[in-house]
């Protein structure tokens, strides 16, 4: 196994690259995992995807496959290379998958976020998608980068699971209206439906930032609009619950014997 000590190693600066720039991860077409568990995910969904694990402690990683570049680094340039505020002594390089727009989408439900700038959101948001059977996530002007380290943490793995889009808002529209699938926006306006009153069958849901909602652009695309049932005294729910209960109604509708 490769042992590196310095600071100034090209594949340390890489990885403090990686976990910093967007743009860095977009260049490289790569991304950073920080855990012994988002290693497992990795080798468990897209193991062909892994490039390069540096760990800590050797003796306590799982298999490797042949040509995977395995290093030994000492605690102390862990720290400075994790991401995470407490490292946990495993650091995995991936190649980002193919992330084109199809030219059909073949599945049944899927969520498009509108400006959700958190990295812990965009995170939770895929972990609940991909958990509520839904077929991709959708995001469009300047949601976080799904291959932060904070959102990939936040997503326990499900970003390798569930395909994330990034596109403008008019793409995927293009998208929904050649696949034949409505979009329905998470706001109120003359046509708001009750969200359980959503017509069963193919459906996207578009949720906005926590701040303001719903872009004028997306929602001048959306085929309707859906409120969540709530108590008077509430304004709204944060995006990730917002999303996490849309997804519920829409995977509910599709349950057997429902």
């Amino acid at each position: 196994m490769e042992s590196i000590t310095s600071r100034s190693n090209p594949l340390c600066v890489h990885l403090r690259k990686l976990a910093a720039s967007a743009s860095h991860r977009r260049e490289s077409g790569e991304f950073l995992c920080d855990s012994p568990k988002l290693l497992e995910e990795v080798l468990l969904w897209r193991r062909e995807l892994l490039k390069t694990v540096l760990c800590t402690d050797p003796g306590k990683l799982p298999p490797l496959p042949d040509g995977v570049r395995a290093v030994v680094v000492p605690e102390s340039l862990m720290e400075y290379l994790s991401p995470a505020r407490t490292p946990q002594g495993v650091l995995s390089v991936c190649r980002k998958p193919e992330a084109a727009l199809p030219e059909v989408l073949s599945g049944r439900r899927y969520a498009l976020l509108d400006g959700v700038q958190d990295p812990g959101n965009v995170g939770t948001i895929l972990r609940t998608a991909d958990a509520l059977f839904a077929d991709g996530l959708f995001l469009v002007n300047g949601c976080a980068d799904p291959w932060q380290p904070k959102a990939i943490r936040a997503s326990m793995g499900a970003v390798l699971r569930c395909p994330v889009w990034s596109c403008e808002a008019a793409e995927a529209k293009e998208l929904f209206w050649r696949s034949g699938i409505p979009l329905y926006g998470a706001a109120l306006r003359q046509d708001t439906l009750d969200a359980r009153s959503m017509a069963e069958g193919k459906a996207v849901v578009a949720i906005g930032s926590e701040g303001r909602g719903l872009s004028r652009e997306v929602l001048a695309l959306c085929d309707a609009t859906v409120r969540i049932p709530m108590a008077e005294h509430c304004e709204s729910l944060n995006a990730a619950a917002a999303a996490a209960v849309l997804l519920w109604e829409l995977a509910r509708r599709d349950a057997p014997g429902k």
